[in-house]
């Protein structure tokens, strides 16, 4: 039987109004008790005196039994969730920056107090993927995830490839209807989809890795010369983080602009859409797709972990638990795309083997393959001199998932 649930809600933005929307249409014996907000003047939709700006309200309630964080303050937020789980409240977040950098310790408190915290809202949206790799692939072995899991990069990639809008007038376009922040960094540089990449791969491989170890590489430097040079090979551009088993010891994770074919699930996965591909050894390919961004899309997986609080239910971290010998590690060989003015950049790159070289007036690239720890050393180097760089395993006719079958050998 289900326990009644009452909850205090921190942050009433977007995905809060979303989630109280959803809630109250439906009869789920969840009560919304108290509203933590940072703006008392801001005009509200609901009565005052739900409304406070004292957290102490919420997490010293013994009449709340649960609590739903929805803000953007990362540190803030980890204060709430950390204090909420040691006071014996289970904790349902989607802050994403917050879990990836603190999974851990996270993972550690509710061990230690035996409460729950459910983050299904917290990687791509609406699409259920946290709890299918807890679930259904607990006992499968992956040899890769990768997708879109940023609606905000792929709407600006969706508005040049399908509209043929510059990377400036669709990026004020994706702000203007919320889709992207004022500072839109975290999304169009790589960072957001890592973090969600972070925490999915934890529950894929049971390796927790900190986030500045992962290799982002967003999509600032794009210019209409590589949309018109994947246009002319029927490839689109997307922004792809990925985690790959590169053998029965070593798990890589990166994020990378990638060249998809018409073949790839990810082709067709445009504007906010998200869309995630699991490549498994036994159920071989799926993909997930749905929306990633809004306030129902992602209040709907917030509603689904409280929905499944009310049965008790916690993550098992299972791949953790079994203590594999897996290891991250940025030791793979890519093959990647380099378009670029800066001569002695191909040369600071050390590539092992380069398949293409074109020049032709401003517009000069390389296809080859390299070592991803001389794209980390010249990360800097790449962002100062304009390049952009993108995963092209297509260009070569090796994609990622057969790559992913063959274990020691990577490419």
């Amino acid at each position: 039987m289900s326990k009644k649930l009452n909850i205090g809600l921190f942050g009433f933005g977007v995905v809060g109004q979303g989630l109280y929307d959803i809630v109250k249409t439906k009869k789920l014996n969840i009560e919304i008790v108290k509203f933590a907000i940072k703006d008392p003047t801001k005009k509200r939709s609901l009565p005052a005196h739900l409304f406070t700006t004292d957290k102490e309200e919420l997490l010293n309630n013994p009449e709340i039994n649960t609590i739903v964080e929805l803000i953007n303050d990362t540190e803030a937020a980890f204060e709430i969730v950390s204090r909420a789980l040691k006071s014996g409240k289970n904790v349902v977040s989607a802050s994403k920056k917050m879990i990836a950098l603190h999974l851990d310790e996270l993972i550690e408190i509710q061990h230690q107090y035996g409460t729950s915290l459910l983050y299904e809202g917290a990687v791509c949206g609406s699409i259920p993927i946290i709890r299918n790799l807890e679930e259904y692939y607990d006992n499968e072995l992956l040899h890769s995830i990768s997708g879109i899991f940023n609606g905000s990069s792929n709407y600006i990639l969706s508005k040049g490839f399908i509209e043929g809008l510059d990377y400036d007038s669709a990026l004020k376009q994706a702000q203007d209807l919320g889709f992207a922040e004022t500072d839109p960094t975290s999304d169009v540089g790589g960072f957001d989809a890592k973090y969600k990449l972070v925490i999915a791969a934890a529950h894929a491989y049971g390796v927790v890795v900190q986030p500045d170890e992962v290799f982002n590489l967003g999509i600032q430097n794009l210019a209409a010369a590589d949309l018109q040079y994947a246009r002319e090979k029927n490839l689109k551009i997307k922004l792809v983080p990925v985690a790959k088993e590169l053998d029965d010891r070593n798990v890589a994770l990166f994020v990378l602009p990638k060249f998809v074919n018409d073949k790839e699930f990810l082709y067709n996965v445009e504007y906010e859409y998200n869309g995630v591909t699991v490549q498994a050894a036994f159920a071989d390919q799926q993909f997930f797709f749905g929306k990633g961004a809004g306030g129902h899309p992602t209040g709907s997986a917030v509603l689904s972990d409280i929905a499944a609080l009310r049965y008790n239910y916690q993550y098992e971290y299972k791949k953790a638990k079994e203590k594999t010998d897996l290891n991250f590690t940025n030791n793979i060989e890519l093959t990647v795309y380099l378009r670029y003015d800066d001569e002695e950049l191909v040369e600071a790159l050390n590539f092992e083997h380069i398949n293409e070289r074109y020049y032709s007036g401003n517009y000069k690239f390389v296809i080859g393959k390299i070592n991803l720890q001389n794209l980390i050393a010249n990360q800097q180097r790449i962002s100062d001199s304009k390049a952009f760089v993108a995963f092209a395993d297509q260009l070569t006719g090796v994609s990622l998932a057969s790559a992913a079958k063959q274990t020691a050998e990577v490419f």
